[in-house]
């Protein structure tokens, strides 16, 4: 074989096995040879990319100025990325952008300038990273609170102690008697003020017993229904045989009373609050939806509502105490810090998921108590030989996020079944309406585009009704169900969703087993 062919069939496997993104170019700009990863890195398909400008892959203000970067290196030889390599943002088909490291080298065969540019996804670490910085953040801030309250409860103290003494004495006339009084008031406010940080501090006396969350729930509905009033529905999924945890219930059912509330201010008129619980099992094929929940069995406990939802920046600070969108209508911005601190205290961990305009879901983990003889043991439902298997069935994938769509169809082919992929509803459309045949739609909900799953799932159910579909959504799937009428070929699946769950959901669909409630 001449030594160019071995070099070829050599460089060809390098770019097929390569995890991250490989993009190679000429002088021009215009791709010449991509791998795998890069293409669906991007979501466009090999032929798509090649003999297009590298620029199509950039945010259109860099795409702007990448020629006359070209043009300056190749005309003076200065490098800014070549040989460094620097964290950039990169454009999908979709035109959503996402942060990745790209690395550029630069090679001369014949006379020929190339460039070879590798590409990593940042989206997993970037998003862990703010994860991290948010937690730090919120525990130096936790201690920092901790020591204050503790100082300002000594002060209180004294405070307090003096303004009963002088009631008790009675001294001065009735004057002076409604000002100690008034002051007394004001002092007991301050302690009551300390108190919730103590509990953001994770620094409050809780009393844990072995609690039955099911039961606290049905107990916390009779005060939730006489609070929220009739313009909101409040409903309940309380999964059977839920395991025992220890937990503080009258704070609970604090936290539970404070989701509530907040929930009905992100629906100023009218809505739907759904309360589930749930055991679930976190392990390392668990789909979870960056919960970072350590590995173990939980109860999870989650207050969804339909209502407006939060920007990014208000979900990066909303468990911080003192921060509140609703300063005007009197909020102290202490209820969801409170929860927060709860909810860490008992060992537990607390997660957000929210888009604006499709609503909010928070979701409490407690960990299973397993100290208990009397409690039952764990569901072993999830052993992977019991699950259904597909029997070569099609589905098609639609996904924006590539790392979960991956997983995602990694899972079906474990589970039998083949697959297509799609990045958006946009895409899936086009694929489907071009010929594509399938069983099966599996969509998440929130995507960018100008169709959504739902919108996608509307499409189908009317000119393609012998397609069965599967949502899956971070929100609860009672909310969004009420809130979007679906078709009865359409089931919606709550996420973080478990192997099992996903089986036995498409399983029940391509048997006609039209089930839409929450597994």
């Amino acid at each position: 074989m001449p030594e160019t062919a071995r070099d070829l069939g050599f460089f060809h496997t390098l770019l097929e096995a390569c995890v991250d993104a490989v993009i190679v170019s000429d002088d021009t700009g215009s791709i010449l040879r991509t791998n795998p990863a890069a293409a669906e890195l991007f979501g466009y398909s090999a032929i798509e990319m090649q003999g297009q400008k590298v620029d199509m892959l950039m945010p259109k203000a860099m795409a702007r100025h990448h020629a006359g970067f070209m043009r300056h290196h190749l005309d003076t030889g200065e490098t800014r990325i070549i040989g460094t390599g620097r964290d950039v943002e990169g454009m999908r088909k979709d035109g959503s952008l996402f942060p990745l490291h790209l690395s550029v080298g630069r090679t001369d065969v014949e006379g020929q300038i190339y460039f070879v540019a590798i590409l990593h996804d940042l989206t997993r670490q970037k998003t862990a990273q703010r994860a991290l910085e948010r937690s730090q953040r919120l525990d130096a801030i936790g201690q920092m609170t901790g020591g204050i309250a503790h100082d300002f409860n000594n002060l209180l103290t004294v405070i307090i102690g003096n303004l009963e003494l002088l009631e008790m004495r009675g001294g001065g006339d009735d004057k002076q008697q409604a000002l100690v009084r008034d002051a007394l008031a004001s002092a007991e406010l301050g302690a009551d003020l300390i108190r919730q940080l103590m509990v953001f501090a994770r620094q409050s006396h809780l009393r844990p017993v072995e609690a039955d969350l099911g039961a606290v729930c049905r107990e916390t509905l009779a005060i939730l229904k006489g609070t929220l009033g009739e313009a909101y529905t409040i409903k309940t999924l309380i999964a059977p045989n839920l395991h025992p945890v220890l937990v503080d219930t009258a704070q609970l059912q604090s936290a539970l009373v404070n989701l509530a509330l907040n929930a009905r201010d992100a629906m100023p008129n009218r809505g739907e609050l759904l309360i589930s619980i749930e055991n679930v099992t976190i392990d390392d094929s668990y789909m979870a939806q960056e919960t970072h929940v350590a590995m173990g069995d939980y109860l999870r406990v989650s207050v969804s509502d339909n209502g407006i939802g939060m920007c990014a920046e208000t979900q990066l600070r909303v468990f911080e105490p003192f921060f509140t969108t609703k300063a005007s209508s009197g909020g102290t911005g202490l209820g969801l810090a409170m929860v927060y601190g709860f909810v860490r205290q008992s060992g537990g961990h607390i997660a957000l998921y929210s888009e604006p305009g499709h609503g909010t879901t928070f979701s409490m983990y407690f960990p299973v108590h397993q100290g208990s003889e009397t409690g039952q043991p764990l569901d072993k439902t999830f052993e992977v030989a019991e699950l259904p298997h597909g029997k070569g069935e099609h589905i098609l994938v639609v996904e924006d996020n590539p790392q979960v769509r991956g997983f995602a169809v990694a899972r079906l082919r474990e589970l039998g079944y083949r697959t297509s992929e799609a990045g958006s509803g946009d895409q899936a459309y086009e694929m489907l309406t071009s010929g594509l045949q399938v069983d099966l739609l599996f969509s998440d909900l929130v995507m960018p585009g100008l169709l959504n799953g739902y919108d996608l799932a509307q499409r189908v159910a009317r000119e393609l009704p012998q397609i069965k579909v599967l949502l899956t959504s971070g929100y609860a799937s009672d909310v969004v169900a009420a809130k979007n009428q679906l078709s009865g070929n359409t089931a919606i699946l709550h996420k973080p969703y478990h192997h099992a769950e996903l089986a036995r959901r498409i399983r029940a669909l391509l048997h006609h087993d039209n089930d839409n409630d929450v597994a």
